[in-house]
């Protein structure tokens, strides 16, 4: 059996062994680890990322990217949270956010059928647009305070508070979906339980598409509620000492979201499988044992 596949079937199909696998490839001291840790961590990467790596150079290239990602991340998605005075600023941290997911999904999508070709103008129009969307889209709370010059609490509250948690989740979702819309249209590759390919099915590729989306809901969804519901239940003290409400809610975000990116990651399995009857007619009978494999992406 394929030592991937056999990896995953025994380490990898539950919640807490794919944290622990996460939290160990997104743990910085890796980098300061014995030769031994770092060697099997990066067996781990390439395993879990059923990434084709010929040398350590690619392999440290991988884990690096793993580790900047809540460094890079972090202080977009707390810009992007912060109630800004102006809709300028806004639209600038939610143009960069939504351009560093854009950019995120893009390149840990599954692209097992493009076989090396390069990409195509439709992409990039969808890369385009949905990173337009979204920045307008994630900046409407501050562009309709400031243009309707609202000034009732209530209704400030909701737009500055309330509005942008669902509002986080489903913008993650559009922009997971929008660039890996290809994956749904044209297929991906689906194995058998020896690690064989057999075929590309547009099914598997609907489903890890969804799945991924509905983690990346997860991800901003909760990183945009918690401050908020902490906020609201720290009312009283930041009433007394007004200075500590935007630190506190700046750090709840960043640790939030620190806490969520190896649990979001860990939703859903890296190795999918998909059942005989969701499949395309014609690769039902590749699957002897009642389904199929496939790699989810990130």
């Amino acid at each position: 059996m394929d030592p991937n596949l056999l990896y995953w079937r025994s380490q990898g199909q539950s919640f807490f062994s794919r944290l622990r696998i996460w939290c160990n490839l997104l743990d910085p001291s890796s980098l300061l680890a014995s030769d031994v840790i770092i060697i099997s961590v990066h067996f781990s990467l390439c395993i879990f990322t059923f990434a084709s790596v010929q040398t350590i150079m690619q392999i440290s290239s991988l884990l690096c990217f793993f580790l900047a990602l809540l460094p890079i991340s972090a202080p977009l998605v707390v810009a992007s949270l912060v109630p800004h005075r102006g809709v300028t600023p806004a639209l600038f941290w939610q143009f960069l956010l939504q351009s560093y997911s854009a950019g995120f999904n893009y390149t840990n999508r599954n692209s097992s059928s493009e076989q090396g070709q390069k990409p195509s103008l439709k992409q990039a129009l969808l890369v385009v647009g949905a990173v337009a969307y979204a920045t307008c889209a994630g900046a409407v709370p501050q562009i309709v305070i400031h243009r309707l010059g609202i000034s009732a609490v209530p209704l400030q509250v909701f737009f500055r508070s309330i509005l942008p948690i669902p509002l986080s989740a489903a913008l993650a979702s559009f922009n997971m979906y929008t660039i890996r819309s290809e994956e749904s249209e044209n297929g991906i590759q689906v194995f058998d339980s020896k690690g064989n390919p057999v075929g590309i099915s547009k099914a598997a590729g609907e489903k890890a598409v969804r799945d991924t989306a509905l983690s990346r809901a997860a991800l901003l969804g909760t990183t945009a509620a918690v401050p908020n519901l902490l906020f609201f239940f720290l009312q009283r003290l930041f009433q007394r000492n007004s200075l500590l409400a935007t630190p506190v809610r700046h750090m709840s975000a960043a640790i939030v979201l620190g806490l969520m990116i190896p649990v979001s990651f860990s939703l859903f399995p890296q190795l999918g499988t998909i059942e005989r009857e969701n499949l395309e007619k014609e690769l039902q009978d590749a699957a002897v044992d009642g389904h199929l494999f496939y790699h989810r992406g990130l």
